[in-house]
């Protein structure tokens, strides 16, 4: 039995690192169920999400670790990284209960995501400022 092969002629990969969006019915409308937010991916969930944006880096760490992300999370980390940038930061680690965000405060992307579990062997370093939210 042979591995499924993708259209280059390299095996498949088992799974997408990230769920993806069922296909838009034809002429772009939106389907019914999607427009309450149901069958989004986690990456849509949280694209732009309170004005923040998350780099692919960060969405595949949240998901891989199970960093929360809901709203009342997204609006700390979003008031961290405001007060960061009050004070001039270029680049910051925003702390938000038991997680740990780095974050690009010129175009508030968050670079990547730590939970607890891993914060105590992580070091971070290229940051200017660091915020409890």
């Amino acid at each position: 039995m042979s591995a499924p092969v993708s259209g280059a002629g390299l095996p498949a990969p088992a799974h997408s690192p990230l769920p993806t969006a069922p296909a838009r019915p034809a002429g772009g409308a939106q389907a019914p169920d999607r427009a309450a937010g149901a069958g989004r991916s986690f990456a849509e969930h949280l694209r732009g999400a309170g004005g923040v944006e998350f780099s692919k880096h960060a969405l595949q760490r949240i998901e891989r670790r199970g960093i929360p992300t809901d709203p009342a999370t997204v609006a700390r980390l979003r008031d961290g990284i405001e007060r960061v940038a009050a004070k001039g930061a270029r680049e910051a680690v925003v702390l938000v209960d038991r997680s740990a965000f780095v974050v690009s405060v010129a175009n508030r992307t968050v670079i990547t995501a730590v939970d607890s579990a891993r914060m105590r062997e992580h070091v971070f370093t290229n940051i200017d400022a660091a915020a409890i939210a």
